[in-house]
């Protein structure tokens, strides 16, 4: 696997692609293409095949060869990749400050009031830590 150093970060589209073999598993560009349809009805096979396989080039998925139809996964874990993801961004736009990245989160319009009671009680239960 390759190591956090050398592995690119994904675009958009890859991260995308991501998520459903995070979801899947282990799955085939037929997997992978069946279940962004129902999403996305205007993506191609073709357009999966090539995006795997650029992402395979990139070091972002491995690919067993060893059947017909090549089986893909994902290179890094999801919660792997998600931590490099949020250390960049926190780094890049928040100045390294974790606390002003989760300020800015929670002053926006995507906290839900769930999710905000969810936090609420997740720092009550460790601040008794």
């Amino acid at each position: 696997m390759p190591s956090n150093k050398t592995t690119p970060q994904p675009t958009p589209a890859e991260l995308d692609l991501l998520r459903t073999l995070w979801r899947l598993g282990p799955s085939t560009v037929k997997q992978v293409h069946e279940a962004k349809s129902l999403e996305r009805p205007d993506l191609t096979y073709a357009n999966v095949l090539r995006l795997m396989q650029i992402m395979h080039g990139k070091g972002l998925l491995e690919r067993n060869e060893s059947e017909r139809s090549h089986v893909y996964i994902a290179a890094q874990a999801q919660g792997s990749l998600q931590t490099r993801l949020l250390d960049d961004l926190i780094h890049k736009a928040f100045a390294g400050s974790g606390g002003d990245l989760v300020l800015a989160a929670l002053r926006s319009d995507r906290v839900s009031e769930d999710e905000r009671a969810a936090i609420r009680r997740f720092l009550e239960e460790t601040s008794d830590e």
